[in-house]
């Protein structure tokens, strides 16, 4: 299974991940829980809210976890099959075991968009 966590600081979960262009991306071998794999930094062209093409590195995984995002981001994301969570969890690593788990994450804490 591949997992991108945004992470504007490569350490957090922020929201509006719509705007982000740093991602955390885990992968797991199934015995030691996950690993990270690469850390992608993207152009601003990249980041999803500005990016019109059809072959975008998230569209590879199959989970994104952000802090928050709107509707139109989780679509987008689920036509290419990548599920979205967003939460309130803060620790990339615990929130990729959690999901890994089958254990719910926190919900977003609710902001304007």
């Amino acid at each position: 299974m591949k997992i991108a966590v945004t992470s504007q600081n490569f350490r957090t979960i922020p929201g509006h991940a719509g705007k982000t262009r740093r991602f955390l991306l885990f992968g797991t071998d199934g015995q030691d829980g996950p690993q990270e794999l690469e850390r992608l930094d993207l152009p601003p062209e990249m980041a999803m809210h500005e990016f019109r093409g059809d072959d975008h590195p998230l569209f590879q995984m199959d989970v994104l976890i952000t802090g928050g995002c709107g509707a139109g981001f989780i679509q987008r994301l689920a036509a290419q099959g990548v599920q979205v969570i967003a939460t309130a969890a803060t620790d990339p690593v615990e929130a990729v075991s959690a999901v890994l788990a089958g254990r719910p994450l926190p919900p977003p804490i609710p902001h304007e968009h």
